[in-house]
């Protein structure tokens, strides 16, 4: 019962239910339809209307009647709109309880409609519709009114995904972004408050100074990038977290050689926000419009062709004939149609472009029997959290209306940490998924690892093999691949399809005529500037590329004037620099980059930004502090020394020593046309250009 009630005016829920749902169907119906709807007096219908308007779940207006007497309007909040979906679903599981014990009273056996323990095994009617979080449209036109007025939360990519999923279900049970106490338990054990299993926190994460501004009990708005507003959230949390503690937790290790443990320390804001979200549209998707379904549309899909029993397989890879036979096993396996369910929203840095993969899903498509076979896009960021992303997956298909779900050996491994060992054991994502698998509401079919055994013209599973001795067993990995598409040489039909590989190859040229990111790095006189200049006299010399400079002292000239000289302004020229890169990168053309970047974190942020698109080759200048000095024809060393100049690096500011360079080159005794000539030689030896 919402403490925002007084109790002595408080309807019942079920009363209270049934008024905001009327009121929210019937705005402008008089008090005594509304009363006669609700089956109540006029005069108990009062007082549940001013109790409500207290409480700020109604508003009230006037407006003149037909006799000229005065009239009232109620209309719903975003807070009373949000109360009647927490509502709706309380409703729905009193109402369920109620036909489950008549179920059982009248046939001596349950109906399966009812959660017996958690929330989530309601899934287990796979066909029947789900809670979503959005509002009427009557109401959505009103909330966007109001939500114009209120402080507004400019989402990420990440935090856009996310909502869209809260809002459309596909993270049923959760009704909002998780509060403190909800968070807690989702990282320690997988439980929310409730105890129902939830394994990834799904929080708003926002900066310090946006955290000043809003206090708990306030209502806020959410935006898209563009600034539309896509629903609204009341405060009810705020919290500053222990993101070790979920690095270790969630991710296994606190490393930040994990994508989403670098994305939590170096990314992420600093504080949590929690609370209900209530949904006003849905965020707009203007590529494959046709392919994208809600879990309801899915579900009410399922139930058009009558699909019982569904296996899901999830994706971030492009479909190869390995991936299709095993596929087909699974559905056979299972005795079920087939979902192909690839995610589209943010994965591994690195991976090919969901544009590029959606194009050879299709392309591909019709290799499967229509009759038993469909595809949908899942906007989804993944966390590449292993063992708790295969139980987050699962329950999401779950909600979408599958009743199987394939997991793969290492699901959702994000590869090696530091140490340069994986992350999670190649078994560690089924055999957390077989332990909750009765919660989940899907069942786990296992991934077997196909091979193409030679001899027989056919794929296998790998542990189904009995005389490996005696046959030709043949496979390609992800990384022989990437050097075939970039070497431009042969990728046979046993592996892959035609039809996939030249989209690959549409899109992933050989590495001689890709764009690629020079980036030198180093002290202030290292060097870094006349081996540049070198360098991109060189390429331009040898021609097929355009070729351009984003030098330090040039940039800071030409694209941050503005800034100044402390962590914050130097981060921030540095990712100017990486964006410019990385478009000349996406373009085919080549950036020869030479900051200082002192920043480890940054250096990587600019990196991954980079190699979304082509190649980033780090090259340290490894110029000794001392012999920077000595070359100090500014003074800027001496000026440094005297504290005449703050936060300058290798003085009163460090410098991240870069651990991973692709090249480090020696300035010392050394020319700069040899310098030069060490990238080039590197260059030709990762093939971005010929020898």
């Amino acid at each position: 019962m919402s403490s925002l009630l007084s109790k002595s005016a408080l309807p019942e829920e079920d009363q209270l239910f049934r008024l905001l749902r009327q009121l929210d169907l019937a705005p402008e119906a008089s008090q005594r339809a509304t009363a006669e709807a609700l089956g109540i007096s006029l005069g108990r219908l009062n007082s549940y209307l001013r109790a409500a308007t207290e409480a700020g779940f109604v508003t009230k207006t006037t407006r003149p009647g037909p006799d000229r007497r005065q009239r009232f309007t109620y209309a719903l909040t975003m807070r009373g709109a949000g109360e009647k979906l927490r509502l709706a679903d309380r409703f729905l599981a009193r109402k369920f309880a109620e036909y489950d014990a008549l179920h059982a009273e009248l046939t001596g056996t349950a109906s399966g409609l009812v959660p017996i323990k958690y929330r989530s095994n309601l899934m287990e009617n796979n066909l029947a519709p789900i809670p979503e979080l959005y509002v009427s449209y009557e109401s959505a036109q009103k909330l966007k009114i109001e939500a114009g007025e209120l402080t507004s939360h400019d989402l990420t990519p990440r935090q856009i995904c996310d909502l869209e999923l809260l809002m459309n279900g596909g993270f049923n049970p959760l009704k909002g972004f998780l509060s403190e106490e909800d968070y807690n338990g989702v990282v320690e054990n997988m439980r929310l408050a409730s105890g129902a299993l939830w394994p990834m926190p799904i929080t708003l994460d926002v900066t310090e100074k946006f955290a000043d501004t809003v206090e708990v009990g306030q209502d806020i708005a959410l935006r898209d990038q563009e600034g539309v507003i896509l629903a609204t959230m009341t405060v009810t949390d705020k919290w500053e977290p222990n993101k070790a503690r979920e690095a270790e937790k969630v991710f296994g290790a606190d490393d930040s050689a994990h994508p989403a443990v670098n994305y939590l320390h170096n990314h992420a804001g600093k504080i949590y926000l929690g609370g209900p979200v209530t949904g006003i549209q849905q965020p707009v998707h203007y590529d494959f419009r046709a392919r994208r379904d809600t879990p309801n549309e899915l579900r009410a899909y399922f139930r058009k062709l009558g699909w019982r029993k569904v296996v899901a397989f999830q994706t971030r890879n492009p479909l190869h004939r390995a991936h299709q036979e095993l596929t087909f096993r699974a559905a056979k396996e299972a005795q079920a149609n087939l979902l192909i369910h690839p995610v589209v929203g943010l994965t591994k840095p690195g991976d090919v472009d969901h544009f590029t993969r959606v194009r050879c899903y299709e392309a591909v498509l019709d290799k499967y029997p229509a009759s038993t076979t469909t595809m949908s896009l899942l906007n989804l960021a993944m966390r590449m959290a292993g063992p708790r992303e295969a139980v987050w997956h699962g329950l999401i298909r779950a909600n979408h209306g599958c009743t199987h779900f394939i997991v793969g050996r290492d699901h959702a491994g994000p590869g090696k940490n530091s140490a340069g060992e994986d992350f999670y054991g190649p078994y560690d994502a089924q055999e957390l998924y077989r332990e909750n698998q009765s919660e989940i509401g899907c069942e786990m079919v296992d991934f077997k690892h196909m091979v193409w055994v030679q001899e027989r013209a056919q794929y296998e599973a790998i542990d189904e093999i009995e005389d490996k001795d005696k046959i030709t067993i043949l496979n390609i990995s992800g990384t022989e691949l990437r050097r075939r598409l970039a070497e431009g040489l042969e990728i046979p039909e046993w592996f892959s399809f035609p039809e996939v590989v030249k989209e690959l190859r549409r899109t992933k040229p050989p590495r001689s005529k890709q764009g690629f990111t020079v980036f030198f790095t180093g002290f202030s006189g290292s060097g870094k500037s006349t081996i540049a200049n070198a360098l991109m006299v060189k390429l331009m010399e040898m021609g097929g590329r355009p070729v351009t400079l984003l030098d330090g002292d040039i940039v800071r000239k030409n694209l941050s004037s503005e800034l100044g000289f402390s962590k914050e302004h130097r981060d921030l020229n540095i990712r100017r620099i990486g964006y410019v890169a990385s478009e000349i990168t996406k373009n085919g053309g080549i950036a020869i980059c030479a900051p200082i970047a002192p920043y480890a974190t940054t250096r990587r942020a600019v990196r991954e930004d980079i190699e979304a698109f082509g190649a980033f080759i780090e090259v340290h200048v490894a110029t000794s502090i001392e012999e920077c000095e000595r070359r100090d024809r500014k003074g800027l060393y001496k000026l440094a020394r005297e504290g005449k100049i703050k936060e300058f690096t290798g003085i009163s500011d460090p410098y991240d020593v870069p651990e991973n360079a692709e090249l480090v080159v020696e300035t010392e005794n050394v020319d700069v046309d040899n310098c030069a000539h060490q990238v080039i030689l590197k260059l030709e030896s990762m093939g971005l250009i010929a020898g």
